[in-house]
Order: C-alpha cells, then sequence, then structure tokens
C-alpha cells in the first residue's frame, strides 16, 4: 500500500454492522483502494436488536430490519459464501468456494453465532429453534404467529428473557429455565437478577432457576416437550435455545492468531495478535469476535456482545488500518448495552461482573425505577438503570475517572437502610447465559509447548 495507505486491497470477513460500519469509515477516510466484504449469510448487513424485540412481537418484519447505509463504501460483495481460512504468508483469505481473495489489509468482524443445542438429534426436532439471524427471527415469529399451547425458554440471559417477555405480552405460555440463581444473573450479578426473577413471575413466566433441561421430547420429528433435572416435565410445541453465543473463531486454526473460543485477542488498536502475543500490522479485528484489553478494568481482556461497542471498534479499526503509527487511535469505549422486557428499559454502562459490591443509588428496587451502581476495590465501575436512563451518562464519567465507591453526595440519594452489598457475581460456567461483556483475563487463550533448536 502507499505511504499514506489510503490505497491497495482490503478485504472485510464479516458482512454485519460492524464490517458494514468499518468499510463506511474506510471509505469516509479517504480509502481509494479495493474493498470486498465477505459474509455467511446471502442479505446485506441487517440491524440485529430488532429481532428480539419488534419482529417477535409482530411489529416489523426481519426483512425491514435492514442496517442503513450512511454512504456508499464501492465495495464487491461476496454473500453467501464462508470464510475457511487465511493463508498468512501469501495474505489470502480462502473462501469456501474455492476462490483465493488476495489482501494488503484484513478485518475480521466474524461476529458470534447462537449455541446450538448439544444433542443433535433432540435439535433437528420440528420446534426447536435459536434466535441470532434475520432467518432465526422469522422461523420463530412464524411459530409464535400460530400460537402454540406453550413456549419453553432454554436460557435466562437478555436474549432468553427478551424471548419470554414477547412471549408473555403475546399472551402465550412460556417456560424459562436457568441453571443460574436467577435471570440475568451473569450480566447484572445477584441483586438485580433476583429483582428480575421477582419480574418475570409478577408477569406470568413459568420461571425455573436452579434447573436445567435434560432432554427434548419429540412425536414423529416434532417436539412435543422436555424434561428437567429435578424430574418434573412439561408440554411445549417451542424450545427456543437461549444459551448464549459462539465466536466465530474456528475458520482461524492454523492462521497463527491468537484465536480460541473467547474471541480473537487484539491490542487496543485493534491490531490482532499472533498466537506467540506479537502484534500484527495488516490483520485487525472488531465487533463480538474481538478480544481485547480496556485501562479501566485493570487491561483484562474483554469481549462484548454489543451493539454499541461493534460500531466504535470498527471504526477505531478502519481508521487505524489507513493510518500511520502516530495518527493511530485506541478502543476506549466504556461498555454499554440495552434492552427492553416485561415493560421496562433497561440500559447499562460499564462491565457490571468487574464489581465486588453494589448499591441502590436512587430509585428502588420496589418501584422498579433505580440506578444500581457497581464498584470494585473502591472504585465505581458500572451503572445500571431500570427506567431510569438519563442519569448513565452522569455515571459513565464517574466511571471514566475512576471515581470512589460507593458514590458521594450529589451522585446518589442513599439511604441509611440501603448501604452496599455484595454484586453477588456468579461463576459463568454454574449459568445457562453467559455475560454480555466477558472478562477473559490478561493472556491469548492458546498454550505453547516451545521447542528449541538443539534442545
Amino acid at each position: 500500500m502507499s505511504g499514506e495507505r489510503h490505497d491497495g486491497r482490503i478485504v472485510v470477513v464479516g458482512a454485519s454492522l460492524a464490517g458494514q460500519r468499518a468499510a463506511e469509515t474506510l471509505r469516509d477516510e479517504g480509502f481509494t483502494g479495493s474493498l470486498t466484504m465477505v459474509g455467511e449469510e446471502p442479505h446485506p448487513p441487517y440491524d440485529r436488536p430488532p429481532l428480539s424485540k419488534g419482529v417477535l412481537l409482530g411489529r416489523v418484519s426481519a426483512q425491514d430490519a435492514g442496517l442503513p447505509s450512511r454512504r456508499d463504501i464501492d465495495a464487491q460483495w461476496k454473500l453467501g459464501v464462508r470464510a475457511r481460512g487465511i493463508d498468512p504468508v501469501a495474505k489470502q483469505v480462502l473462501l469456501d468456494d474455492g476462490e483465493q481473495l488476495p489482501f494488503d489489509r484484513l478485518l475480521i468482524a466474524t461476529g458470534t453465532r447462537a449455541r446450538a443445542w448439544p444433542d443433535s438429534a433432540e435439535a433437528a426436532l420440528d420446534g426447536v429453534l435459536t434466535l441470532r439471524t434475520r432467518d432465526d427471527a422469522d422461523r420463530l415469529a412464524e411459530r409464535l404467529d400460530a400460537g402454540p399451547r406453550r413456549v419453553l425458554v432454554i436460557g435466562a440471559g437478555f436474549t432468553g428473557s427478551e424471548i419470554a417477555s414477547a412471549c408473555r405480552e403475546r399472551g402465550l405460555e412460556v417456560t424459562v429455565a436457568e441453571r443460574g440463581p436467577a435471570p440475568l444473573v451473569g450480566a447484572l450479578g445477584g441483586t438485580l437478577g433476583a429483582f428480575a426473577a421477582r419480574l418475570q413471575r409478577a408477569h406470568g413466566v413459568d420461571l425455573r432457576c436452579g434447573v436445567t433441561v435434560t432432554a427434548l421430547n419429540g412425536d414423529n420429528g416434532r417436539l412435543t416437550g422436555a424434561e428437567f433435572s429435578d424430574g418434573s416435565r412439561i408440554d411445549a410445541d417451542v424450545a427456543v435455545v437461549a444459551l448464549g453465543a459462539v465466536r466465530n473463531t474456528e475458520w482461524l486454526a492454523g492462521s497463527g492468531l491468537a484465536a480460541g473460543p473467547r474471541g480473537l485477542a487484539c491490542d487496543a488498536g485493534c491490531r490482532a495478535f499472533d498466537m506467540y502475543g506479537i502484534v500484527t500490522d495488516d490483520v485487525f479485528v472488531a465487533g463480538d469476535v474481538a478480544r481485547f484489553p480496556h485501562p479501566l478494568f485493570e487491561y483484562q481482556m474483554l469481549s462484548l456482545e454489543h451493539w454499541g461497542n461493534a460500531v466504535a471498534q470498527a471504526e477505531v479499526a478502519a481508521h487505524n488500518m489507513v493510518s500511520p503509527g502516530p495518527l493511530r487511535r485506541p478502543h476506549l469505549t466504556v461498555p454499554a448495552f440495552w434492552s427492553s422486557q416485561f415493560g421496562l428499559n433497561i440500559k447499562s454502562v460499564g462491565v457490571p461482573t468487574f464489581s465486588d459490591q453494589v448499591v441502590i443509588a436512587q430509585g428502588s428496587l420496589r418501584e422498579g425505577r433505580l440506578i444500581a451502581v457497581y464498584g470494585y476495590r473502591g472504585r465505581i465501575t458500572a451503572a445500571v438503570s431500570v427506567n431510569r436512563a438519563k442519569w448513565l451518562e452522569h455515571y459513565q464519567h464517574l466511571i471514566e475517572t475512576a471515581a470512589p465507591f460507593p458514590p458521594g453526595p450529589g451522585a446518589a440519594d442513599l439511604l441509611d437502610t440501603s448501604p452496599p452489598v455484595s454484586s453477588d457475581v456468579p461463576d459463568p460456567h454454574h449459568l445457562s447465559h453467559g455475560p454480555t461483556v466477558a472478562l477473559t483475563g490478561h493472556l491469548p487463550d492458546r498454550r505453547l509447548t516451545l521447542v528449541r533448536q538443539g534442545d
């Protein structure tokens, strides 16, 4: 590429939100070279948050959830084809159809996929579904339109809880099974997890915590019900498997990159690490598949499944792909996400799971309008609002400035009866759902055996 890095060949693997926004930023920043977009799905980029909200409620069709384009990116699109590997020496992306795409810079934005039900025969039953893609949402909305007798949701994270909320709003009977002690506990900890459990039950959800689904039953290839670890069973026409996400990194095996189940590791400038921890200068990563360090959280590597993070990180990656070293910038955005369920709007900034204590700083659990502030070793690390989002910008500033925890005067309306308590963040291995922000330690995923010449 030229000294200004504004020409040459860039390939983006992952034609979703992060890939689209990165491509637009590349053109905005003056990249004039060849741009190729590779996507496994046959659809152009689309917006995922409406799939578990408006689409399931019948307010919008999945086909209308397209992602608005900010500008023409003048790209060659290769949709409906998977990338199967990278040749790091020849600098080529290898596609399933046999094509080889040469690149000077590569952006990996392959995101995640829904975790499948582990028993393949049970997963193949008619009525067993997941929710991640546009086609998934179409199929699930069609099943809900048909008025099933009961829907089983396996996993009570944000996706599972939003599905349950949509079912109840439609007037459908729904059972939610969660191996952990409460819904959302893996993302928000015990206090708000207990609040979420009371909320779901108050809306008529048959919530079963501390149990697992041991079998999905069928007859003539159709789902008929499920069995639980406590010996109980239910009849159900639809089961939605909401067991979290799997990061799409398997195709990178043999690439020499630090890719594993927790994502592809990169530096704060979105440059991918190789498996020896050496940063690359021609391979970048953005979005849900990325695993990156953040100075506000002790430089732990974070994996995020957030719309806002995908956009912000994609823009940083694109900028750095076409900028010389002194002009590159870090991705330091504070994680943020939101959810609508059971009539409430839940928003978060920071990393609630990076905490040892939590306090209800404003409002109360009883009234269902509140701000929960999280702290770790005496400083504020996160805040979660329930129907009180206008205060989050204030708490984001406190997070960014490492303000002391609990928040002081002017930052809260604490009562003497509401002291900080343990945030009660469980081991994610004991849950059916995963956190939307995962702390993944400080090191690449892979363990290597070093063989020295002469040994």
